[in-house]
């Protein structure tokens, strides 16, 4: 998919509210799991890399809630800087993406 469709063709591949909740559980489970797991590491583990684990951990749990508020909103898959569609191809691959790659990378 182009960069360049138009937003009425881009907003018609755009995931369903339900497969992004499926994808963004996904995410959330597989963040907690990490959590638990640095969690359990205990003293043995390097404290610093750990907490630096964890704090990585939490701002992405923090990006897939706010994702979770966009499907609820019906905002989902918008970009949140020039508000055109996020290919779904990109939402795929990283379904808490407030942004599409242009608006990432300051292009647009």
């Amino acid at each position: 998919m182009s960069l360049d469709v138009p937003r009425t063709e881009a907003l018609a591949v755009r995931l369903t509210a339900h497969e992004a909740l499926q994808r963004l559980e996904h995410e959330r489970a597989t963040r907690l799991t990490q959590l638990r797991a640095i969690d359990e590491a205990g003293p043995e583990a390097e404290e610093q890399m750990m907490s630096t684990q964890k704090e990585a951990v939490l701002r992405v749990l923090t990006d897939i809630e706010a994702a979770v508020a966009r499907v609820q909103d019906g905002s989902y898959g918008l970009c949140r800087k020039c508000t055109q569609a996020i290919p779904v191809e990109r939402l795929e691959i990283l379904p808490y993406t407030p942004f599409c790659v242009p608006c990432l990378r300051g292009v647009a």
